[in-house]
């Protein structure tokens, strides 16, 4: 894979990112008076709906989930790379820092930051093999 196209994918990712965060947080999240776990949860029924949505050429979110009321789990597809084609360290110095800095310091995740939520970005391959997890927790942001 060319180092343009490598870019590329490391930029798709990162949009996808922020996609799946901002859309949802603040339609669904935090303006009512339900428990944050519930509110968690009615935030991964409102992703789902809407599942395998592509939001690039090369990543799909496939699904979220409310694993407590402190965690928050979104599931993405590399579409068009296997397993062995992605470069974990690559996804390591690239991605990890850039979804920390969106998570702490994006207006639109305020709410998150304020509830100290852990989000839990999970990538697999179009297989459906599991590529890598970042975890971002309070402590990081």
């Amino acid at each position: 894979m060319g180092k343009s196209k490598k870019d590329l994918i490391l930029q798709s990712i990162s949009f996808a990112i922020t996609f799946g965060i901002a859309f949802f947080a603040v339609q669904y999240f935090f303006f009512n008076t339900k428990n944050l776990e519930e509110q968690l949860a009615d935030a991964a029924r409102e992703v789902n709906k809407i599942s395998s949505k592509m939001v690039d050429e090369y990543s799909r979110l496939d699904s979220a989930s409310a694993v407590s009321d402190q965690v928050f789990k979104y599931h993405y597809t590399l579409v068009n790379m296997s397993k062995q084609e992605v470069n974990t360290d690559t996804v390591e110095k690239y991605i990890r820092p850039g979804i920390i800095e969106n998570v702490s310091s994006s207006p639109d995740l305020k709410d998150f930051r304020d509830n100290n939520i852990t989000m839990s970005y999970n990538y697999y391959d179009k297989n459906g093999k599991f590529i890598l997890n970042i975890d971002v927790t309070p402590e990081m942001y």
